[in-house]
């Protein structure tokens, strides 16, 4: 299951975006540094208007959307990578997550307090960032020594210190792991430590209600950041996110037209999270049950069949299959087969964006 863990300083909305992303009151969000002490994991369903369709042509007696795991971080603060706060602790749950989402406050409040004292949006990024560039720097440091006494012995040990090294310079210039190239051996190389600056980021600006649609001068400082990094961004309102929790459908449709916008929070950071990992989603339907399944970009039909079962990628035979929209049209499996529309595709089939599939293959 694909893990968002929600990151930044104390204060910014993180916890109260989560409570209205995970639809539960799970975490505290109190009026003061370090009230989610323990990271709240909250499950959301994606929403697929497609799913549906689909399960009504199948008859299906079941809908399984893909799901998301949230995960809200307590509050970084200066200081975080030597302990500051509770910086070890917090540092040690991003470690676990495919993509950060940092909030950003991009609002002015006198109620709420900063821990800084003041608003300055592009200030708190680099706070967040430069803590988690000296975790990391700290991390390639312990592990560089352990690889120096295996060096001359071992090949392994000699290419993984020497991708350290490249990636150690970027951190001591102050850049971020992730914008060092790696190829697909190198990657596999340093995967076990996790490294903090190497996970892709989406950039949440927390703004007031009236700014959602447009933004304002501190979002769009982030928007430029986030240009400069080829991170990710989005616009999000906390305050909205809580109201719309206690509205049903019907009602959050109305307040979000109101407010020049069309979909809420958690469709946004969706959308952001699958373009920044290079996410697919393809389905499976029949009486039983209609499921939607989640793949990276480029991934082959065997592997798509292996993420619901690794018998289904040993055995794989082939793969039925047909774009989402064309079943839809023919009405039917029966039918699209006669119209010629149900492809049988095999080991190097690409999976497309939308794909409907059943598998062929030996147990």
């Amino acid at each position: 299951m694909l893990r968002a863990g929600i990151v930044g300083l104390p204060n910014v909305g993180k916890s109260t975006l989560f409570n209205a992303l995970v639809r539960q009151i799970q975490a505290q969000a109190a009026n003061f540094p370090f009230c989610t002490i323990e990271p709240n994991v909250g499950v959301v369903a994606v929403p697929d208007p497609r799913l549906q369709p689909l399960a009504d042509l199948s008859r299906s007696q079941n809908l399984v959307p893909t799901r998301l795991e949230v995960v809200d971080i307590a509050g970084l603060v200066a200081g975080a990578s030597q302990g500051e706060g509770l910086g070890n602790q917090f540092l040690a749950n991003i470690r676990q997550v495919d993509a950060v989402v940092h909030v950003v406050r991009c609002f002015l409040d006198d109620d709420v307090i900063h821990v800084s004292g003041s608003v300055d949006p592009c200030r708190d990024v680099e706070v967040i960032n430069l803590e988690l560039v000296l975790a990391d720097a700290a991390q390639l440091d312990k592990r560089r020594q352990r690889l120096q006494r295996q060096r001359h012995t071992s090949p392994d040990a000699k290419q993984e210190d020497d991708v350290l090294e490249r990636l150690t310079q970027a951190l001591n210039s102050g850049v971020a792991a992730r914008t060092v190239p790696l190829s697909p051996e190198e990657e596999r190389l340093i995967q076990p430590l996790g490294l903090l600056t190497r996970k892709p980021v989406i950039y949440a600006a927390n703004v007031a209600e009236h700014h959602l649609a447009d933004g304002n001068a501190m979002a769009l400082s982030i928007e430029e950041l986030a240009k400069k990094e080829a991170a990710a961004t989005m616009r999000v309102s906390a305050q909205v996110e809580a109201e719309l929790v206690e509205l049903d459908a019907e009602e959050r449709h109305d307040y979000l037209n109101s407010l020049g916008v069309r979909e809420g929070g958690l469709e946004s950071l969706i959308q952001a999270t699958y373009h920044l990992l290079g996410l697919r989603t393809y389905f499976t339907t029949g009486p039983k049950e209609t499921r939607a399944w989640t793949v990276r970009a480029g991934m082959k039909a065997p592997q798509a069949a292996g993420v619901i079962h690794t018998d289904f990628e040993r055995g794989f035979i082939r793969a039925q299959t047909i774009g989402w929209r064309q079943l839809l049209e023919a009405g039917s499996m029966a039918e699209a087969r006669s119209r010629g529309w149900l492809r049988s595709e095999g080991r190097d089939y690409v999976v497309a964006e939308g794909d409907v599939m059943e598998f062929l293959f030996n147990v």
